[in-house]
């Protein structure tokens, strides 16, 4: 379990329109922050972490994935090494998930509502570091559904969007699960790989029959995320690498678990992602954007991934598949993720 010092932890709250009221004094060092903030915000309070290089006061925001992952998740690999060298890396724990708290209710888990916390995270973040703060968005796989979002209520925040393998089509991926897990298993057991859990994997698509419901989506997801490792072991993706530096990959172990759980079981009761998709809305979104995706990726097919492209209502926009890499090529080419990110920030901050 992380031990966090309190003495390098901030506590903004909202108070209205007046402001934010801040109990740290410390001296900003922008050239290398390391800094933990708490947000509250509708009775929620989330841990917001702060690191990497803050010179030219430029941010990126990162939306885990989940719902119900953790922000500190991420900072590993050349997101640590070589991206907080060139911009500072906000590490955010969603409503719900990681190590937030808060005194409140199923009716305070919406998408709402966690859209409306990652706005007063930019909102913080501008009266603690200064209004000429510039930030750019990343979401991963859920953070991909949560960050199109929030552009849709503001986009006006942010200098640019990155997609990494993220899940902008919940009502898609349902049918898209059936056709690539036949398809990649088909063609691994005609290669030999790892041919009876490949069998299992046909049972169980062949099983799952033509009528929906939330199990069966379930049952494929999990079957989809479990196909990284088997594709990791046979050497067609690279195995994927964390480098975890003094636990800040970490985060409070026991309340991740039970927000995870929790998170889920309210999601999954309040909200149909068989109805949801952000698809068509796309066009919406008119701010520079990155789209990023592991050629591999069975969690969210990578068809999403020209989807998302052809879809995205920017003039300037780029897309990368990664060769050697499923759902999280942050993890399994992080140097050659690194340079896109870095690449694609430098260019438009």
């Amino acid at each position: 379990m992380t031990k966090i010092n309190l003495k390098k932890i901030t506590v903004l709250i909202p108070l209205l329109s007046l402001g934010f009221l801040s109990c740290s004094k410390d001296k900003v060092d922008f050239n290398n922050l390391n800094e933990t903030i708490i947000v509250r915000h509708k009775n929620a309070d989330m841990p917001v972490h702060i690191h990497g290089n803050g010179s030219e006061k430029v941010f990126l925001i990162i939306l885990h994935g989940g719902p119900g992952g953790n922000g500190l998740g991420y900072r590993s690999n050349a997101t640590r090494t070589e991206i907080e060298k060139n911009n500072a890396v906000v590490y955010f724990d969603q409503r719900g998930s990681g190590s937030s708290q808060g005194n409140y209710s199923e009716d305070d888990v919406t998408i709402d509502l966690m859209v409306d916390d990652v706005l007063a995270v930019t909102k913080v973040l501008r009266n603690k570091y200064g209004n000429d703060s510039k930030f750019f968005l990343m979401g991963h796989s859920w953070g991909g559904f949560l960050g199109p979002s929030v552009l849709l209520k503001k986009q006006s925040d942010f200098e640019g969007w990155i997609e990494v393998d993220g899940y902008h089509d919940p009502i898609g991926t349902y049918e898209e699960y059936k056709l690539v897990l036949k398809e990649s298993a088909d063609e691994q057991i005609a290669l030999g790989n790892s041919v009876e859990y490949w069998r299992n994997v046909l049972d169980v698509v062949q099983n799952i029959g033509a009528t929906y419901s939330t199990d069966k989506h379930l049952e494929l997801n999990i079957t989809a995320n479990s196909v990284d490792a088997v594709l990791a072991e046979d050497k067609i993706i690279n195995q994927p690498k964390q480098v975890v530096v003094n636990g800040t990959a970490e985060s409070n172990g026991l309340i991740a678990i039970w927000n995870m759980k929790k998170l889920g079981e309210i999601l999954d009761y309040k909200v149909k992602f068989n109805e949801l998709s952000l698809t068509n809305r796309l066009q919406e979104i008119k701010i520079p954007s990155l789209v990023l995706w592991g050629k591999h990726d069975h969690s969210v097919p990578s068809v999403n991934a020209q989807e998302a492209f052809d879809n995205l209502g920017s003039s300037d926009k780029e897309i990368y598949i990664f060769e050697k890499s499923g759902h999280s090529p942050m993890s399994t080419e992080p140097l050659l993720f690194a340079e896109k990110i870095i690449d694609f920030i430098n260019l438009r901050k």
